[in-house]
């Protein structure tokens, strides 16, 4: 295998959840890292498959997409549903043009060993509440952890009267 066909990652026992996704080279700032695999269903499959786990209900492989479709990474998918949350993520994901296909890639310079993180910023219907919010609790610790994988709503800033 040469540099330009061997992968950018590796899976591997992450320090921060579970298993992660770590950086097996260099990988540097802008690079398409991984597409995020998996059979394509309508949100209402989704639903009727979750908690795919009961006994870890808040933990699944779905990417909801634009077009209305949901990846479900744990049907047909592939190392990119190992990535981790962060609140300061070196990654991102990307959806293509074409509305169907997730592409993880990097922020910024990744150290080979280095881990992967995307903000997962999980919508919700409905009020987010303290207990939805501990639900989804994010274990990252980064300086400006927003405790939460959850998307949050931004504040609105209080009017000063200065113009």
């Amino acid at each position: 295998m040469t540099l330009a066909t061997s992968p950018w990652h590796i899976v591997k026992q992450s320090t921060l959840h579970g298993t992660g996704v770590f950086a097996l080279r260099d990988i540097p700032a802008g690079t398409r890292i991984i597409e995020y695999g998996g059979k394509r269903i309508t949100p209402e499959q989704a639903d009727a498959l979750h908690p795919v786990n009961p006994d870890d209900p808040f933990h699944t492989f779905f990417f909801s997409l634009t077009s209305g479709k949901v990846i479900d990474g744990g049907d047909k998918g592939n190392d990119a549903r190992w990535i981790n949350h962060s609140c300061g993520p070196n990654c991102e994901a990307q959806e293509g043009t074409s509305g169907k296909r997730v592409y993880i890639v990097a922020l910024q310079d990744i150290p080979a060993g280095e881990e992967l993180f995307y903000d997962y910023g999980l919508v919700m219907e409905g009020r987010i509440t303290k207990k939805l919010k501990q639900e989804y609790l994010c274990l990252c610790g980064t300086p400006n952890c927003r405790g939460t994988m959850l998307a949050l709503p931004k504040k609105k800033k209080a009017a000063t009267g200065k113009n």
